[in-house]
Formats: structure tokens, C-alpha cells, sequence
């Protein structure tokens, strides 16, 4: 028997470091009993948000691209991970772009999000490149939507988890911090999700 259903979403064009750590995720949280999903963004075609206000009409986006399938996964999901590389200081511009899709949800329910739980992960080529800006992204988009925005706590893992890969695959596997921020984020998460069920 499962208990909530995890979305874990990676925001990569590429697999390699954010898809290896969005699966540990995922598979740290199958260990405590939930049920997970994963989507990426890789191979996929989304376009960019046009802001042409279809959905605000139509309750639904004028854009049919491969994002309907993960419209279904977040409005099924309970708790979402949302990780990204680092790209010039911030997330991924193919992030950015399904964060702004995601209006269309919000069109048709309003409260399509309200109470879920959310988590940040970011990647970065350097030790200080533009993590934690890229985990603010996120959180502004969480708080925007009613997502209850969660972290590791003091001492390391402050507003989420953040990795060092030195550009490649092995140094994030490598970075032994990284995970230490991954872990404590998510017992933290573990813990809001299981509130819930008190």
C-alpha cells in the first residue's frame, strides 16, 4: 500500500547530474513507502507560454505540445520535486517555460496546486554558480501557486539541495555535501507529507 504520490521533474535537455539526482530523490522517498513518478523534460516538444489568455477563455492551453502528460502528473501529485540545472545564473530556460504552462492549470482550478508540497534541487558546473538563485525560482513559483515550499533546515540545506558537478556526471555522484542537503531536505519532506495523514 502506497502513500502519497511523489512527482519528481527534471528540468534538464540532456540526461546526465540533475536526472541521476532527481532519481535518488525519488528513490529515497520509495524507501519510506510512496509512490513516485518521474518526468523530463529531455526529448520532449513544449513550447513557450505565449501569455495569449486561451486558457483564461478556454480553461485550457492552445498549445498541444507533449506537456499534457505532465499536467496530469501534477494535478495528481501530492508533493513535487522540482530540479534544474544551473543556466547562466537560474534554472533552465525548458524549466522556466513549463513553470509558465502551468498557468493554464491554474485556469481551470484555481486551487489546483493549494496545499501540495514542494522541494528544490539545483545543479551547478561551479561550487557557487548560481544554485541557490535557481532554488528561489522555484520557490517563487511554489509560493505563487500555493505550494507549500520546504528545505533541509539550518545548516547546509537552508532553502533546498544544492550539488557540485564539476560538469560531469561522476562529480555530482562525487559530492557527498550535495547528498548530505539531499537527504535532509528530503526527511523533511517526508515528515510535512506524513502531517497530513495525523
Amino acid at each position: 500500500m502506497y502513500g502519497h504520490m511523489i512527482l519528481g521533474f527534471c528540468g534538464s535537455p540532456r540526461s546526465g547530474a540533475t536526472e541521476y539526482v532527481i532519481k535518488e530523490a525519488l528513490r529515497m522517498i520509495e524507501m519510506q513507502g510512496h509512490k513516485t513518478e518521474f518526468y523530463t523534460i529531455k526529448d520532449k516538444e513544449i513550447r513557450y507560454c505565449i501569455h495569449c489568455d486561451f486558457c483564461l477563455q478556454k480553461r485550457g492551453c492552445i498549445l498541444n505540445d507533449d506537456l499534457g502528460l505532465l499536467y496530469e502528473l501534477l494535478k495528481e501529485a501530492e508533493g513535487i520535486i522540482i530540479g534544474s540545472p544551473v543556466y547562466n545564473g537560474g534554472i533552465t530556460a525548458q524549466t522556466k517555460t513549463v513553470l509558465d504552462r502551468t498557468r493554464a492549470l491554474v485556469a481551470a482550478d484555481p486551487k489546483v496546486f493549494e496545499g501540495k508540497k514542494g522541494i528544490a534541487v539545483a545543479i551547478g558546473g561551479d561550487r557557487i554558480g548560481g544554485q541557490e538563485l535557481a532554488i528561489q525560482q522555484i520557490i517563487n513559483f511554489y509560493l505563487l501557486n500555493g505550494i507549500i515550499p520546504l528545505n533541509g533546515g539550518f545548516f547546509g540545506a537552508n532553502i533546498g539541495a544544492t550539488f557540485w558537478s564539476k560538469d560531469t556526471l561522476d562529480g555530482v555522484k562525487e559530492d557527498e555535501e550535495g547528498f548530505r542537503t539531499l537527504r535532509k531536505t528530503i526527511k523533511r519532506f517526508i515528515e510535512y507529507l506524513q502531517v497530513k495523514d495525523a
